[in-house]
């Protein structure tokens, strides 16, 4: 597939979670009602159906989910001027709070109910220059172990063409919820 191709099909899986996303509640923070008893997993599936509301950073920050399964997480973002750093590239805390996403999401896929995380570490390795020009970047988040009280992650930004921009890992801290 082409560079071409590949954006087209990430800019039209983008347009059809959105439009879920926007035909839903919209973003802020799902009920304790909405989300008790269910699995990680299944909120998160709740979510990307837009039955439940979605995390406002990602409008904020212009990147959406786009996909969850057991123990994965995708994201996809658009690096706009708007996020670019004084020396014109897109600013690393954007990079790492898209990379943050699809990590703390992919542990979110593993919680059984009554169980969350929070991160503990977040390591990012810049590996290549992003600017507006790279219309989609994607950070794939992939659930490395997940134990009764850590979990570890890792994840990858990578353009529409391949090109690797930066990849991370995190160890979450995980715990029982309080009713």
């Amino acid at each position: 597939m082409t560079q071409n191709n590949s954006l087209e099909a990430w800019l039209a899986e983008e347009r059809e979670v959105i439009a879920r996303l926007d035909a839903g509640p919209g973003p802020g923070l799902a009920s304790p009602e909405q989300i008790e008893g269910k699995t990680g997993l299944e909120v998160m599936q709740a979510m990307l159906r837009g039955d439940i509301r979605y995390a406002a950073i990602a409008k904020t920050l212009d990147f959406t989910i786009l996909s969850v399964s057991p123990g994965v997480a995708v994201f996809q973002g658009t690096p706009l001027p708007q996020h670019l750093n004084p020396l014109g590239t897109i600013h690393g805390g954007w990079v790492a709070t898209l990379l943050d996403s699809a990590l703390g999401c992919s542990v979110h896929t593993m919680m059984p109910p009554g169980r969350a995380y929070t991160t503990a570490e977040l390591s990012v390795n810049y590996v290549k220059g992003l600017t507006p020009r790279v219309q989609r970047v994607r950070a794939e988040g992939k659930v490395i172990h997940c134990g009764r009280q850590l979990a570890t992650a890792e994840a990858r930004l990578v353009g529409p063409d391949g090109t690797l921009y930066a990849h991370a890992t995190t160890t979450c801290l995980v715990f029982e919820t309080k009713r």
